[in-house]
């Protein structure tokens, strides 16, 4: 039974309702909001460890308020589900882009969308309970206590899938991920995007990084892997 604070962004009261039943039912603590301003409201008074987030809000979109979310340094950690009746590729292409760290789409069973819950809220302690020493590769660094990059001591803005990304090839030299293996790993087993999805976070990984982008290296017809 989770003790979560986890924060509901949703416009449609029924479904808010429905979600914040089956989640105290699990012992989450639930607190929610209407519009992208009241949730952004919230985030900075209860700083919850999870938030859910729909798309189609009033006044402020979902993904502005992930971005808005994702680019300050306070509460960029702060796991993201996007929840959305938008299931085109696009969208999802989007929302991971912005740095969500999960994407379902209604209607949805309840059962689904607690364990993809307990699956992000475990990797995000996961994560925050690894060791904090930095990674360094060629010209290449990452401090995961801090969540930075730096190549030639220059710092790097990536999103955080982007980041986890990095991470996993960097710290395994030579082996070849497949694209599931890599959602596997980042996101977690069942998550529902395309192998394009990853292939648009490569592409924009490899851009960030300039010309040590190239110690990325595409498999062809397997996945991608860190020049040894």
């Amino acid at each position: 039974m989770g003790r979560e604070r986890i924060l509901i962004i949703e416009d449609e009261t029924d479904i808010q309702e429905l979600i914040r039943y089956n989640l105290e039912k699990e012992g989450y603590r639930i607190t929610s909001t209407l519009t992208g301003e009241e949730g952004i409201s919230q985030i900075e008074a209860i700083f919850p460890d999870l938030i859910l987030l729909d798309l189609m809000l009033p006044g402020i979109d979902g993904f502005e308020v992930c971005r808005r979310l994702k680019s300050d340094d306070e509460t960029k950690k702060i796991p993201i589900i996007m929840i959305t009746a938008k299931g085109e590729e696009s969208d999802i292409v989007s929302g991971l882009e912005l740095g969500a760290d999960d994407y379902i789409t209604k209607p949805f069973k309840p059962r689904i969308l607690i364990a993809r819950i307990r699956s992000v809220l475990r990797r995000t302690k996961k994560n925050f309970n690894e060791d904090t020493s930095a990674i360094s590769f060629h010209n290449i660094k990452i401090d995961t206590s801090k969540f930075k990059v730096t190549v030639d001591n220059e710092p790097i803005e990536l999103t955080a899938t982007e980041f986890y990304i990095l991470k996993l090839l960097i710290c395994r030299p030579g082996w070849v991920f497949t694209r599931g293996q890599i959602i596997d790993a980042v996101k977690g087993t069942d998550y529902p995007v395309t192998d394009r999805s990853v292939d648009v976070q490569i592409t924009g990984l490899r851009k960030k990084l300039e010309s040590a982008g190239q110690y990325i290296e595409t498999v062809r017809g397997i996945g991608y892997r860190f020049k040894e």
